[in-house]
């Protein structure tokens, strides 16, 4: 999500979400590309094409969200499906974001997917055992496109 402020049109300013093709979308400019551009660089860009419309535009782009990096959690939780990855969140902690395990998960057969170099690997994750602290270290920070998988 970015925020987007030209100086003196109210209008032409606000939150604008970045869409999966890269580009946001702006009033009088149409589709603009946003992905792989700097802050600075998407201000000097919107800044140069509002010059055939404006007299001196001056912009602002910020980043107001970043809502790409996601966990997604299947099976037997609360509310499954797909969430946003915290900061050194673990896998304990994405289990209680979904609202915990449900009355008829398999516990100690939880799995997290993930992909490191370009295969897909799967970790453990016995529940009773880490909450009684005898495997803390399968409780492991997830990365952004783990799937945590609860039987």
């Amino acid at each position: 999500m970015l925020k987007i402020n030209i100086w003196k049109e109210p209008e032409m300013s606000g939150d604008v979400p970045v869409r999966p093709d890269g580009k946001i979308s702006l009033t009088l400019l149409g589709d603009v590309q946003a992905a792989g551009l700097t802050p600075t660089q998407l201000t000097t860009q919107i800044t140069d094409l509002l010059k055939k419309y404006l007299d001196d535009p001056r912009v602002t782009v910020t980043v107001g969200a970043v809502n790409s990096r996601r966990v997604f959690i299947l099976g037997q939780v609360g509310r499954p499906g797909a969430f946003p990855l915290l900061p050194d969140m673990t896998v304990l902690q994405a289990l209680s974001t979904a609202g915990g395990l449900s009355l008829y998960a398999a516990a100690d057969k939880i799995y997290v997917l993930r992909i490191e170099n370009g295969n897909q690997v799967k970790l453990a994750f016995q529940y009773k055992q880490v909450i009684k602290g005898n495997k803390p270290e399968q409780n492991i920070v997830l990365k952004s496109g783990d799937t945590i998988v609860v039987p």
